[in-house]
């Protein structure tokens, strides 16, 4: 399992990476992404994980929990 961390500068930045992630990989995002009409939609459809980054220890319990999933099943 891997980590890519990319700071994109724009929300629409996250489709392009979208592109050049290798397969298997599925991106974190901000959790407004997800209320921004079409981009939300497909963002939420792609299988994008949202982290609110307002309440810190939400952030952290849900980047926990998809470590420990990533290293239990050996996924990327």
């Amino acid at each position: 399992p891997y980590v890519i961390v990319c700071n994109h500068q724009a929300s629409l930045d996250l489709m392009g990476m979208v592109e050049v992630i290798p397969d298997r990989c599925v991106p974190l995002a901000k959790k407004e992404l997800k209320y921004m009409g079409t981009v939300g939609w497909a963002c939420w459809l792609s299988g994008i994980i949202f982290i609110d980054r307002r309440r810190r220890e939400d952030a952290i319990n849900v980047i926990s929990q998809t470590a420990r999933t990533m290293r239990r099943e050996n996924v990327r």
